[in-house]
């Protein structure tokens, strides 16, 4: 009715909406559409990553097993834009508490596939790729409990521990 009125006002859309609202109306999904696309981009990012890491044990499987890696990684992050939008989770990704984390996980995407492709570092790519699961994890952590500073003091207080039950 909106866009009757505008034409029939000789007002064309573009002039009476900016930018960020015309955006917003052209990429508004239903609720049954954003979850069908979440579970399909979360399981394809699982899907990718089994692959990859079931690949890893083939002859020269590394670089397979780093692409399949990461882009499995990519899917998966992408997955919750479907859920929240795209800039909800870019502002809570670089929220200070996760920005640490967010910084750790977009290097390591890239540093993935520089040491396999530039480098030819097999033990480095997958040595990111871990870091990789451990940055996308690390926020997880932070519903749990009141910060990510006391999975840090567990961690300490378990080593310390261990350290001190283990005889010299």
């Amino acid at each position: 009715m909106d866009k009757l009125r505008s034409m029939i006002g000789g007002r064309e859309d573009n002039e009476e909406a900016g930018l960020t609202a015309q955006v917003l109306d052209a990429s508004t999904l239903s609720y049954s559409t954003r979850v069908k696309w979440f579970v399909i981009c979360f399981a394809s990012g699982i899907l990718c990553s089994i692959l990859g890491t079931a690949l890893l044990f083939l002859p020269n499987g590394t670089k397979l097993f780093a692409v399949f890696y990461t882009l499995g990684n990519l899917a998966a992050l992408s997955s919750t834009c479907f859920l929240m939008g795209p800039l909800k989770q870019l502002k809570r990704m670089f929220e200070p508490t996760r920005l640490i984390a967010t910084c750790v996980m977009l290097l390591c995407l890239i540093l993935t596939l520089c040491a396999v492709f530039w480098w030819g570092k097999k033990g480095l790519a997958i040595i990111f790729c871990i870091l990789q699961f451990l940055a996308m994890t690390w926020p997880r952590f932070n519903p749990c409990m009141s910060s990510q500073s006391d999975v840090t003091n567990c961690g300490c207080i378990s080593v310390a521990r261990i350290t001190i039950l283990l005889p010299s």
